[in-house]
């Protein structure tokens, strides 16, 4: 069972999506009581609350997907590495081999 916000956005599926619409209520929350509680006046307090949910969800969205996108280069770059690594090991084109005198001349 999906869960979609807005109609459009799955909360299940989408990454980073679920834990953005958390913090953004938990941020919702916590403007909204400190500007009732420094002002007392409950409309502008909800408008408050409403704008922090937003500042707070998106804000929380691109830190997220921008550390998914580093994760992701991190891991392909891991990836490739790994391949060459299986790729040249032990031939001519390896780096970690070291070539002495001796090994020259063998060849």
């Amino acid at each position: 069972q999906s869960f979609k916000l807005l109609g459009f956005l799955d909360v299940k599926s989408v990454p980073c999506a679920r834990e953005s619409v958390l913090y953004g209520s938990l941020g919702s929350l916590v403007v909204g009581l400190g500007h009732f509680v420094a002002t007392s006046r409950v409309r502008r307090s909800c408008d408050f609350a409403v704008g922090g949910f937003i500042c707070t969800m998106l804000g929380y969205w691109f830190y997220c997907r921008y550390n998914l996108a580093q994760h992701r280069i991190r891991q392909r770059m891991l990836k490739e590495g790994m391949r060459n690594k299986i790729l040249f090991e032990g031939s001519s084109l390896d780096p970690e081999r070291r070539q002495t005198g001796n090994e020259k001349s063998d060849s």
